[in-house]
Order: structure tokens, then sequence, then C-alpha cells
């Protein structure tokens, strides 16, 4: 019953394909029609599907997250999304972002422990229970209204927080709120590689801000991000110039320098790699995609 009225309110709430705001700062709602397999960068947010599926691929790990399972993110991931839908059966969901502030208010209120495990990865789905699936369907019925979005909305976004919290595998999540252990550290040094992505990243350089050796923090870098401290910064860059060419409208060459190459060659060499077209086609597509 739940879930159909979740179903029922993405269909009223969303206008458009792709992901698009709500009228809640924080929570993105979300529509496709059609099946698309492509990169995509997650920002660290709890992703809950009423109808469709979604299949992360993140190195050699595989995450299924649909209108059963949840999806956690606790530090900005690239990594391949395949999604499947249908125009008579579209995806359906919404994402909803989580800060370390609003996580450590909730762990000190909750008194919890410390997460023990000290590699944790940042990425986890997760069976979506009830309360949870609950909590969705009113945080979606407070955005039918501004006047509810703005008094009702913040505070189901915390319960929803909370929820997510409670569960098993929240370890992670808690890993961030707290800023101790190798997970703590790591998620630092990722945040700095999104703010300053155009920068020269050295690695010897990123295991010094983790307070690491470089031997420990190839290992706890792969460990969270399933990929190289070197190829993480590469992937951010090139999603990076995709969004300058397709929403700003810069040419290959500006997108280039911008995040950071020196070589205009080299960055188209290595943009058709791994989006499987040239920056020009690229960036028409994803302007077509968030028209």
């Amino acid at each position: 019953m739940a879930k159909s009225r979740m179903v029922s309110l993405l269909e009223g709430l969303t206008y458009q394909e792709g992901p698009q705001p709500s009228a809640l700062p924080g929570v993105n709602l979300m529509r496709m029609s059609k099946y698309v397999k492509t990169p995509v960068v997650y920002e660290p947010s709890i992703v809950i599907l009423a109808q469709g599926r979604k299949i992360g691929y993140v190195g050699e790990r595989v995450y299924t997250y649909d209108a059963n399972n949840y999806l956690v993110l606790s530090v900005p991931l690239p990594f391949e999304c395949e999604t499947f839908a249908t125009p008579g059966e579209p995806l359906l969901g919404l994402s909803i972002s989580v800060t370390p502030g609003m996580l450590g208010e909730l762990l000190l209120e909750m008194d919890a422990p410390s997460p023990s495990v000290e590699t944790i990865s940042g990425i986890y789905a997760t069976p979506l229970t009830e309360e949870l699936t609950g909590a969705g369907v009113r945080l979606l019925e407070a955005l039918r209204s501004q006047a509810d979005s703005r008094i009702l909305g913040p505070q189901i976004v915390r319960e929803i927080t909370y929820r997510v919290l409670c569960g098993e595998q929240s370890g992670a999540l808690r890993a961030v709120a707290t800023r101790q252990g190798h997970f703590a550290q790591i998620g630092k040094v990722l945040r700095r590689i999104h703010e300053n992505y155009a920068e020269s990243f050295q690695i010897e350089d990123m295991a010094r801000e983790a307070s690491m050796s470089v031997t420990l923090f190839h290992q706890n870098f792969r460990a969270v991000t399933s990929t190289t401290p070197l190829q993480y910064v590469k992937t951010i860059r090139l999603h990076k110039a995709r969004l300058l060419m397709a929403q700003q409208g810069v040419n290959a060459s500006v997108a280039a320098r911008s995040v950071g190459y020196e070589s205009a060659s080299q960055f188209s060499r290595e943009f058709k790699r791994f989006f499987g077209d040239t920056p020009t086609e690229e960036a028409a597509r994803v302007r077509a995609y968030l028209a």
C-alpha cells in the first residue's frame, strides 16, 4: 500500500526525465522512462526507488537497488549505473543528501558507539523497511506544498536519516560523522578532490593528508572507492568536464584546461575511452537529457 502510494506521489511530482530538484533543498526526485547505462557520480546520499531498478557497478562490486532495496553512499563516488525502465513503467525515486553535521547530531542523540570496522566500503544496498517506506511517503506528501516542505520536510529528512543509521550496514555513515579512522580520512581526501579537481594531485601528498603511508593509503582508498587514487581523480575530472560542456556550452579545449588537463588531445582520447563518445557528442547527448 505504502509503495503504491509512493509511486502515485512521484508520478505527480516529477515533471521531466532525469533527476530534478524538489521544493526542499537536498532532496531530489528522479524519473526515467528508458533503459540507460552510463557513468555517473553520486554525492553522499540515500536513494530510495518506488518503481524500476538500478544496478551500480563499482569495480568488481555490484549493487542492485529497486522498490525493495535502497542505496546509501557515504562519500562522493563515481560508478557505472544501469537503469531499467520503460515508458509504461518508468523508474521513479528520490535521493536525500546526507551531511556529517546531521549524522553527528543524530549519533549524539542515539548515543551510538563508533564503528568498529576500519575498512568500510563507501556504498551499500540494503533492504527497505516499512518504517523507511512510510517516512518516504510522508516526505513526498509534504513536497506537494511549499509550506509543508519548509516546515515538515526537514524533520522527515531527519527521520529518514535516523532510520538509515539504525540499519545493520550503517558503519560507513557513522565513520563519516565521527571523523575518525581510516574511512573518515579517505573521505576527507575525496572531498578535497571534488572541491579542487583542477589541481595537481600527487599520491604522496594525498597520503600525507590522510595521515597514512603511501601503501596504507592505496589499500584503504581502494577499499572505500574500488579504484586507485589517480584513476578516481581522472574520473572526477572527466565528469566535471562533461557537465561544463553540457551546461555552460564550452568547447572541449576549454573544458580540458578547466579541469586540469594540459593536453587537449589527451583529454579527448581519455574522454572517448571513458564515455564511449567524443566530447562534442556526449555534451549534446547530456544537453538533450537535461532539457
